[in-house]
């Protein structure tokens, strides 16, 4: 099981230069070939971001189309995990966004984390780009 990090989805959102891969990585996800989970934390970004764009409509989409994910799982962070995020934070020096993405990743055992974020690596659970996993299925 993966932990797609919000950037996977912005960059299919906003039509940024990887959207590709990762609309390929999503659409496994959507047809339930791999698992993942998506933090709410990162569902909450989204809304930001897409808010800030005035993209209301691709919000709304994006929302309605987590229902037809086979292989995508919401998992909610809740007070323990930002909790410990903070002393993951210190530890590691994640800022608090990538620390509660990192917490969750532990809480679930992920295999990976999958973004272009390199503040995740060396970390305990690798991080992966989507074409790295596409690779390999």
């Amino acid at each position: 099981m993966y932990l797609i990090d919000t950037n996977i989805f912005l960059e299919v959102m906003l039509k940024r230069r990887r959207s590709r891969e990762c609309k390929e990585l999503l659409g496994l996800l959507r047809d339930g070939e791999i698992e993942g989970i998506v933090t709410d934390f990162t569902i909450h970004s989204i809304i930001v971001v897409l808010d800030r764009f005035k993209r209301l409509e691709a919000l709304r989409k994006f929302l309605l189309s987590l229902r037809a994910y086979k292989g995508l799982y919401v998992y909610s962070t809740g007070l323990g995990c930002e909790v410990r995020a903070i002393d993951l934070a210190k530890e590691t020096g994640l800022d608090i966004d990538d620390a509660i993405q990192y917490s969750a990743a532990l809480a679930v055992n992920a295999e990976a984390i999958v973004s272009f974020d390199k503040d995740f690596d060396n970390l305990k659970i690798p991080r992966k780009e989507p074409r790295e996993i596409l690779r390999n299925i």
